[in-house]
């Protein structure tokens, strides 16, 4: 029954992330109310949901080829932070994870909530100019504070990597969105083969969740057209506060 809840569970944040983002509000309560300890919980989730991302970045693939340069440029610092991420998650001990639990997941509910007014406020600054400043070294240090994030926590760290990424570049929404796509996929896939390796990573429910992924974003593709993003991301930041109190509360 615990496999079965698991797969749903990672069914339904493959087609929420692919649909409207904030699968992980969903998979990491669940995994923690199955009982995995707050950390094992993280690290399985993101091993788990990493596959995922392969729909999108297969998608979007032919876009990747004209942005080579920044690809370069920005992949080895996101590498680096999920690393950086994932080493502090396991080297800081299950209580410190476990206090911050509540916030970390309120916060991520914060960035869901903000992500379409996020998306306006972008569009409306296409065409104007950054400064050189903020090209050089803020592209650096605030990607890689948010590189660290993903690979310590994960959840929301598109919609912070998306914002990062319109102070930075003078470009469409459409075309920083491949960054994104990119980095996010970088930040989890390095975190996820640092996790394998620390023993900390439940692999029964990692295996049937990879599979419920996959399929949760290729029907979250199919129809995508057809459901309101806006319904979903009511649904999930619901879930993810009612979660976040809970841990409070306890």
């Amino acid at each position: 029954m615990e496999i079965l809840i698991a797969l749903l569970a990672s069914l339904a944040a493959g087609f929420i992330n692919a649909v409207a983002g904030g699968g992980t509000l969903v998979t990491f309560p669940v995994l923690m109310a199955l009982g995995l300890p707050p950390v094992a919980a993280n690290v399985t989730n993101t091993v788990a949901l990493c596959p995922g991302y392969f729909g999108g970045i297969y998608a979007q693939r032919k876009d990747f080829a004209s942005q080579k340069k920044r690809l370069i440029a920005i992949l080895p610092i996101s590498v680096l932070g999920g690393i950086a991420g994932g080493l502090i998650l396991l080297n800081t001990g299950e209580k410190a994870f476990n206090g911050l639990v509540p916030y970390l997941i309120l916060l991520a509910c914060l960035l869901l909530a903000i992500q379409v007014p996020l998306k306006k406020w972008m569009q409306s600054r296409s065409g104007k100019t950054h400064s050189t400043l903020i090209k050089r070294v803020g592209a650096g240090s605030l990607l890689l504070l948010a590189s660290v994030y993903g690979g310590y926590f994960g959840a929301g760290v598109s919609v912070i990597v998306i914002a990062i990424l319109g102070l930075i570049y003078d470009d469409s929404l459409t075309r920083l969105n491949v960054l994104k796509q990119a980095i996010s996929f970088s930040i989890n896939i390095s975190a996820a083969i640092y996790f394998a390796f620390s023993g900390k990573v439940d692999w029964a429910f990692a295996g049937v969740m990879m599979v419920g992924a996959v399929a949760g974003g290729l029907l979250g593709g199919r129809f995508a057209g057809s459901i309101k993003p806006s319904w979903l991301r009511v649904i999930v930041i619901v879930t993810g506060c009612t979660a976040a109190v809970v841990y409070l509360v306890r």
